[in-house]
């Protein structure tokens, strides 16, 4: 087994090479880049982002090269660049590092990669790496407890619903769960603000924000009961999205393991139905499961964030992700895709060892031999 681990460790290395590479290659192809961006809004008149990438006197430097320029270089490589002095086209590029091939960027990206450097955002003036860790807890925080809740629901009403498969029962609770499945999660998240956020009905819970702005000033236990206070709305969401097909799996599980042959036989030799269902039925069912636990997370915490720290304003990865791919923030969407397919090849590797640890027949060190 560890020879198996350390070369699923070696292999993340060839692995994040190539995502990080193909996504690279991408954006060289991608038009509407943060150089172009900048020239978008110079030419808007709006000289904020000239003056964050040129310095002061920007606005000189720009009507100057507007009166200088021919636009014709610029133009002819960027779009709206035309009346431009090419010297402030190349200006900007040189802030941004456009100013040397894409393989020798690519290159130098990777190396500071290597040591967690993912550089500064092009358009909020702090590092990425600083961002990351300020975002990261927010999407955790929602990935670890709607899982952990997902699981604490999905796994008992599972087992309840294959053991009274086809009662009056089963056939409710399966009507909740294809709701749960049909319904897109962002839909019940609109429902819960309209009910519960002061839109036409209640207002119960905070509309956004992960803790009060005067948090810190709480006691103890005023901080716990703000943090989940702030939490539930989007919890809900995420648990209502994600419960369905978890419940589903359980059932199927155990109703497969019920029927096996060793069911009966252990029935037939006396012992309980409670020794047998939850001393072999539940081990064995339960390995398809509980080694999905890693899969079903990374579900959550790179699908099903997005659309809630949008709609509940949680400042997290996703909103970040999301914000950096808007504005063309190439350090932001190479460091958070970074982190987030780190997360994702770890857990793999997790969810791997989940299956040796819930059932000792599978030695994925022997593959091979």
């Amino acid at each position: 087994m560890g020879v198996y681990i350390v070369r699923r460790l070696v292999l993340v290395l060839p692995v994040l090479f190539a995502i990080m590479a193909v996504n690279f290659a991408v954006t060289q192809f991608v038009p509407g880049g943060p150089v172009q961006k900048v020239i978008a809004e110079m030419t808007g008149k709006d000289t904020s982002a000239t003056q964050r990438i040129t310095g002061e006197g920007s606005s000189d430097t720009l009507k100057e090269g507007r009166s200088r320029g021919t636009g014709e270089d610029a133009g002819s490589k960027y779009r709206g660049a035309r009346g431009l002095d090419p010297e402030l086209i190349k200006q900007i590029e040189q802030q941004f590092g456009f100013d040397r091939p894409a393989h020798e960027r690519f290159w130098k990206m990777l190396k500071s990669y290597a040591v967690f450097d993912f550089g500064r955002s092009f358009f909020r003036d702090r590092s990425v790496a600083e961002l990351l860790r300020e975002k990261l807890p927010v999407s955790i925080s929602l990935g670890l407890w709607s899982t952990l809740l997902i699981y604490l629901i999905s796994i008992p009403l599972g087992v309840k619903k294959a053991l009274k498969d086809g009662s009056a029962f089963d056939v409710a609770t399966s009507g909740v769960v294809i709701v749960g499945h049909a319904v897109p999660g962002f839909l019940f998240a609109i429902l819960l603000i309209v009910l519960f956020c002061g839109g036409s009905y209640w207002k119960l819970f905070p509309l956004g924000g992960l803790v009060s702005e005067n948090w810190r000033t709480f006691s103890s236990l005023g901080k716990v009961t703000d943090y989940f206070w702030h939490m539930a709305l989007p919890l809900t969401t995420l648990v209502i999205g994600g419960f369905a097909g978890l419940t589903m799996l359980t059932k199927n599980s155990f109703l497969d393991e019920i029927r096996k042959q060793y069911v009966v036989t252990a029935e037939a030799k006396g012992l309980s139905e409670r020794v047998v269902l939850y001393k072999h039925v539940f081990r064995n069912a339960m390995l398809l499961v509980v080694s999905g636990f890693p899969s079903v997370f990374i579900g959550i915490f790179f699908t099903g964030n997005l659309l809630v720290e949008i709609i509940f304003s949680l400042d997290g990865l996703g909103l970040l992700g999301y914000e950096a791919a808007i504005n063309r923030d190439y350090p932001v969407i190479f460091g958070t895709l970074y982190i987030f397919t780190l997360i994702g090849l770890v857990l793999g590797i997790i969810g791997d060892l989940m299956y040796v640890l819930t059932d000792r027949r599978i030695d994925f060190g022997k593959q091979g031999e």
